[in-house]
């Protein structure tokens, strides 16, 4: 990117006076420059036709001439910011951004939010950390779970408007009176994003290696085959029944990619660029349902924007602002909500703690006081009071005499809050004569975690991002947190009892039993939750159609930007 050049040198002229005038020689601008005095006048010939500066020279070897400025480095940037986003050349933005991360935040704010670019409505939201990639599957980060909603579709899918799974790449689905075969009859046309049409073979192949997964395998235990009855339908064969199977179909980990090309799905957003500073997605012309209001959507990944005590675009994970929170006239909270997902305290049932203790345990960290007094905003986190709503946690009578063992083992993963958390039981353990040894798992879930074992209580977070007393079962089924709690003869019987609930045609009936086996779970304080997020999205007045969603994020589907008022 030439330009970018000519601006770095253009940047190295101004510093010394700061845009003031200057009686300079030429040698000393070469010096300045890093170059020749030859290519230095070149240089001052080309910024003098591009009006940044002017060049009056004096006649004569070692004569002052004067340098004056038309233009700051920052006017120039900004609008060369423009240009290249005009063309579509959002790299060379970020790059424009990069060579002055002192003011970048200044710099990015006109670019950020709901812009008309080059008459294409984008919608640009600064973000905090590099994404992993996008692929079917489990996702660690809530973030790349949400995207993988937008990218790929699934057999069924979620949506906001309906408690049940609803149709997506299949039309509709018939169930056997015995519930051992599914009928899923797949839209005639469907498209990669890539342009290629989908053949339902392709669906069945890759629905057979998801399958295949070690971690997907557990939710699929029941399905014995995937049959092609014929092109336009997928026909699962079960081994028992299993009534929670187009939730399962529906679950952002099931969404189906290219056989060859793993980030090529056919969902509502094509991926057009996926690097570490920059992620764009841009609506799919062939998408088969809906078609989304925006065409463009690009998260960049800007963590300068949130080392600074004004920052933006995240006041934290769960609250997002489109555009920049410093411009507080303009950004205000569209949308707030509770999550269904919570923190957790679990305590290993064959470890050092006897009923008795584990539930003195538990009762001491449900005081309301050990979540209230934690360092944070109040508005970022509230007390939970049930695993979902309407599912209670158990009261028990006062324990204080019980007496706790000398010393308990904690391990704990992400989010940062639990970091706070563990010190604050760590205080009310000694108070209690029991020393608590901290162990933190840098990650976000606990696979490929080698101490779990090691625990006596383990802390970690539950996200809840769709219908959320199928999200419960899935838990219980895939976490493993499970098999680390529970000895091996109970997790047996943990698996058996899910067994039997998926076997109840009845919806109601399978989320009541759900129900009764996660307050028997409490009721031996085997796990109990801890607080809440509060989920919240800013933006500027211009985007309409944000929603916040089980995520904490918004559907991009919905989002739309009103054009620009004609001058």
């Amino acid at each position: 990117m030439r330009i970018l050049n000519k601006l770095n040198q253009f940047q190295r002229l101004w510093q010394p006076s700061a845009g003031e005038p200057q009686q300079v020689t030429v040698a000393e601008l070469a010096t300045r420059s890093f170059c020749s005095e030859r290519h230095i006048r070149t240089l001052l010939g080309q910024l003098s036709n591009l009006g940044w500066l002017q060049w009056q020279a004096q006649s004569g070897r070692g004569k002052r001439g004067q340098l004056i400025f038309m233009r700051t480095p920052e006017n120039v940037r900004t609008e060369l910011m423009e240009q290249v986003l005009n063309k579509g050349l959002h790299q060379n933005a970020l790059d424009l951004a990069k060579i002055a991360p002192d003011q970048l935040r200044h710099l990015l704010q006109p670019f950020l939010g709901g812009q008309w670019q080059n008459n294409v409505p984008t919608l640009r939201i600064p973000y905090y950390r590099p994404l992993e990639p996008i692929e079917p599957g489990f996702l660690a980060g809530r973030a790349e779970q949400h995207l993988s909603r937008q990218i790929f579709s699934g057999l069924t899918r979620f949506t906001r408007e309906h408690r049940l799974p609803q149709p997506d790449l299949a039309h509709h689905w018939q169930i056997s009176d015995d519930g051992l075969r599914w009928d899923f009859f797949i839209h005639p046309t469907l498209y990669w994003h890539n342009g290629e049409p989908i053949d339902t073979t392709q669906l069945q192949q890759q629905l057979l290696c998801l399958l295949q997964l070690p971690d997907l395998k557990p939710l699929f235990a029941s399905v014995k085959t995937i049959e092609l009855p014929h092109a336009g339908c997928l026909r699962f064969i079960l081994f028992n029944p299993d009534y929670w199977l187009a939730h399962r179909l529906a679950s952002y980990c099931s969404r189906i990619a290219h056989p060859v090309h793993p980030d090529v799905g056919c969902g509502p957003f094509r991926i057009v660029s996926f690097k570490e500073d920059l992620v764009r997605l841009e609506s799919f012309e062939y998408y088969h349902l809906r078609h989304p209001l925006l065409q463009a959507v690009e998260l960049w990944i800007t963590p300068q924007l949130f080392n600074d005590s004004a920052r933006t675009g995240c006041l934290h994970p769960v609250q997002i602002a489109i555009g920049q929170q410093e411009q507080l006239t303009d950004l205000r909270p569209i949308t707030t909500k509770i999550s269904l997902g919570f923190c957790y305290l679990s305590i290993k049932q064959h470890g050092k703690l006897t009923l008795e203790q584990a539930r003195t345990l538990m009762k001491m960290v449900r005081e309301t006081e050990m979540v209230t007094t934690l360092p944070f905003d109040s508005t970022l986190i509230t007390p939970n009071t049930g695993m979902l709503p309407g599912w209670q946690t158990p009261e028990w009578e006062q324990l204080e005499t019980v007496a706790l063992p000398k010393t308990l083992t904690l391990i704990y993963n992400l989010p940062v809050e639990l970091h706070a958390m563990a010190q604050q039981l760590k205080h009310h353990l000694a108070a209690r004569g029991c020393e608590l040894n901290i162990i933190f798992h840098n990650a976000k879930n606990w696979s490929g975690c080698q101490r779990l074992q090691e625990a006596d209580l383990i802390m970690g977070d539950r996200l809840i991002g769709e219908e959320p007393e199928y999200t419960l079962e899935q838990w219980l089924r895939v976490d493993k947190l499970w098999p680390a709690l529970l000895p091996p003869e109970k997790y047996a019987g943990l698996q058996a009892h899910l067994n039997k609930i998926q076997c109840s045609v009845s919806e109601l009936q399978r989320t009541d039993n759900l129900k009764i086996l996660f307050h028997t779970l409490m009721e031996n304080a085997v796990i109990t939750p801890l607080f809440n997020y509060r989920y919240q999205i800013s933006a500027p007045p211009g985007v309409r159609g944000v929603k916040l969603n089980t995520w904490g994020w918004f559907d991009f589907s919905d989002v739309w930007l009103p054009p620009p008022e004609s001058t």
